[in-house]
């Protein structure tokens, strides 16, 4: 499917802005004899065409999607009926007609040339399949669920549309032998067939990472001898981010070394302390891009802007992409579809060329190092602190059940599995509340555990305060967050009262 990007932004349709949640698709056929979905384009883009205005049109021609509204703006395509209107609940899209029919009276219509005209409609049929299983992904629908994909003659049937016959009418005159019924169960075909022979050796962007923790830092070491520490530190943060998401982790940090240079950040629009580690919000020359508190919100920020390209599903974890919004939920499934110019719908990540494979090839030199993990290899869990401080590491089990039992009898301690992803981290209910004593006026407040988290800009003072939450942290033995919510501090600093 080949879709393009043409809203009628001068249509008052589209300039009323409103806005609906999609709960269906509505297909049509335009009623008139033109295969050219540019004519239909070009009479709809005007201030003065107020009586209509589509979601897309097909063009019978070669078949091209042409996007005209947003998918979830309210369209004027069906009318009304006695139970309301399918405007204010489907997405609805025209299948441009072919040049040799010719109406007579009302949906009837002559033929001049058959065999033509049923390949126009072959063609605009075959497109509408790919594109509304392409919305019912987006958009969770099931397209065999009553009510969810209907024609204009349904819609009127049930109530929300005005009286026509498109699109049966069509392919019943050409004796196409298509109904809706088959193009239901053609748009559900297509949905679980997946990807097809074109992109069977694409690389999705959804899944369980390959590459190990261990690999990925050996890479990066070799590429920059002087990358940080706190780089190093941070790697086992692509891993359980992507874990929580479903997103592979390990194409996230290829991606990071892509556009930080290898974490030098020579060239890159972004610095090391912005914890902006993908050029999120660097749409422009000259732009600093976004910044985040800490690696791990950056690094969050980068797997859900991922998520958003590569998915419909939703977040499992609350939204700290600034810019997870301006992305089309799904348009680019696999790695190789992030740069624009190789994206079919022209979206993604980056305009430059061959973003996708610059990516895969850094992830595939970074699969090829050591420290990968054999299908034969033992695997073990780790009990420590944090994954960074391998020194606090109090025991290493190859049974799952007895590395959570130590965990639980070490209070402050997790398990971590191969890749340094944190697998448990004991229940901590059981938690009591207990004062503590500041005895200085300066102690800082931070919005999370750890010197890495920024500081809220307000202190203590000299008082006692109740700690409702204790963990581990950079800059001190131990973090405690305040019942007031006011954020967390050191207890390096505090008395237990």
């Amino acid at each position: 499917m080949k879709l393009v990007e043409s809203i009628l932004t001068k249509n008052p349709c589209y300039t009323a802005g409103r806005k609906i949640t999609v709960k269906g698709l509505m297909l049509h056929s335009v009623g008139c004899p033109q295969p050219k979905a540019s004519v239909f384009i070009n009479s709809w883009n005007s201030p003065s065409y107020d009586n209509a205005c589509v979601h897309g049109f097909i063009d019978g021609n070669d078949g091209t999607v042409y996007q005209t509204l947003p998918w979830n703006h309210r369209g004027w395509h069906c009318g009304s009926g006695s139970k309301g209107s399918g405007n204010n609940t489907h997405i609805g899209v025209e299948m441009c007609e072919p040049a040799c029919i010719k109406y007579t009276s009302g949906a009837n219509f002559t033929c001049s040339d058959t065999a033509t005209a049923k390949a126009v409609a072959k063609r605009t049929y075959e497109a509408a399949v790919e594109l509304f299983a392409y919305l019912c992904r987006q958009y969770s629908l099931n397209p065999t669920a009553d009510g969810v994909i209907i024609s204009h003659r349904e819609g009127h049937s049930r109530g929300i549309a005005s009286n026509h016959g498109d699109p049966e009418h069509l392919w019943t005159q050409l004796g196409m032998g298509y109904t809706m019924d088959t193009f239901r169960q053609a748009v559900k075909a297509a949905m679980d067939g997946g990807s097809s022979a074109e992109t069977s050796g694409y690389t999705k962007i959804m899944g369980t990472a390959v590459a190990t923790a261990e690999q990925m830092e050996i890479y990066i070491q070799g590429k920059n001898p002087q990358v940080p520490q706190s780089v190093l530190d941070m790697i086992p943060l692509y891993l359980s981010e992507g874990q929580a998401e479903g997103v592979r982790g390990d194409i996230a940090f290829a991606q990071s070394c892509l556009e930080t240079g290898n974490f030098t950040f020579s060239g890159s629009a972004v610095t090391l302390d912005q914890n902006n580690f993908c050029g999120m919000g660097v749409t422009s020359n000259g732009l600093k891009g976004n910044s985040f508190d800490t690696p791990q919100l950056g690094i969050r920020a980068q797997i859900q802007h991922l998520k958003a390209y590569a998915s419909t599903d939703a977040l499992k974890n609350d939204c700290v992409d600034p810019r997870f919004k301006y992305v089309t939920r799904g348009s680019a499934e696999y790695v190789e579809w992030l740069g624009q110019q190789e994206n079919p719908q022209g979206k993604g990540w980056a305009a430059g060329a061959g973003y996708g494979e610059k990516i895969l090839t850094i992830l595939k030199n970074i699969c090829g190092t050591a420290g990968g993990v054999s299908g034969t290899a033992d695997i073990w869990y780790r009990v420590r602190k944090t994954w960074a401080d391998a020194k606090s590491q109090i025991g290493a089990f190859r049974v799952l059940e007895n590395a959570k039992n130590c965990a639980d009898e070490n209070p402050g301690y997790r398990v971590f599995d191969v890749n340094g992803v944190n697998i448990y981290t004991p229940d901590t209910a059981a938690f009591s509340p207990y004062l503590v004593r500041v005895s200085i006026t300066d102690l800082n407040i931070r919005k999370g555990p750890g010197t890495n988290y920024a500081k809220t800009g307000k202190y203590t003072g000299i008082g006692t305060f109740t700690i409702v939450e204790e963990a581990d942290g950079q800059g001190a033995s131990r973090w405690g967050r305040l019942k007031s919510g006011a954020g967390w501090i050191s207890l390096d600093y505090c008395t237990k009262v």
